[in-house]
């Protein structure tokens, strides 16, 4: 009776540790995020293809889609590529959106874009914000901080270039101009717009 009494109690607390409903999606690594008002109208995040991790590239973790589409592991892609890690809450974010936005226009067919929202604890306001600024590429969600060490991230915005070998470089800081982002592209992937 007693062996019997501890297996009940054990099961139910071991139940308590499982997800939820109010933990899982975007605040579960790799789960795909809850259903967000609005996200359905971000571009999709596209099935990637499984790929062993480069040596001084990108690391492996695995991030959920802000829109539909499935999971990003981020050891899988390649480049020419163009990561930027921002949140809505970042007022140096909407100063660059703009270029962002400008280079995914010019560059469609040149460059990949994905972005990365950041520790955002409000995933519908992080939508509106990828809306309202037209940053029309897919976007996963690192509200666990997986990214800060591998892109030494101390707060966004941070902008990384991952050549098509995967290795990766890092731009910390705001983006000032068009010029700015287009020379870097260049600079860094070896793309000229």
């Amino acid at each position: 009776m007693r062996r019997v009494l501890v297996a009940a109690v054990l099961a139910t607390v071991l139940a308590g540790c499982g997800p939820t409903a109010s933990t899982t999606g975007a605040g579960t690594p790799g789960a795909a995020p809850t259903a967000v008002p609005g996200a359905d109208k971000l571009v999709a995040c596209p099935p990637t293809e499984s790929r062993p991790p480069v040596s001084n590239g990108l690391p492996d973790i695995t991030l959920p889609c802000l829109g539909g589409g499935p999971d990003i592991r981020l050891a899988d892609l390649r480049g020419p590529l163009v990561i930027n890690v921002w949140a809505q809450w970042c007022g140096p974010c909407r100063d660059e959106a703009p270029y962002l936005a400008a280079l995914q226009k010019k560059a469609a067919g040149k460059i990949q874009m994905l972005g990365i929202d950041y520790i955002d604890p409000q995933p519908a306001q992080a939508v509106q914000f990828a809306l309202k600024h037209e940053l029309n590429y897919p976007h996963v969600v690192d509200s666990e901080k997986l990214v800060r060490k591998p892109f030494t991230v101390g707060g966004p915005p941070v902008t990384v270039f991952v050549d098509k070998d995967g290795k990766f470089t890092v731009h910390h800081g705001v983006l000032t101009s068009q010029e700015q982002l287009d020379q870097l592209v260049k600079d860094k992937l070896g793309v000229a717009l």
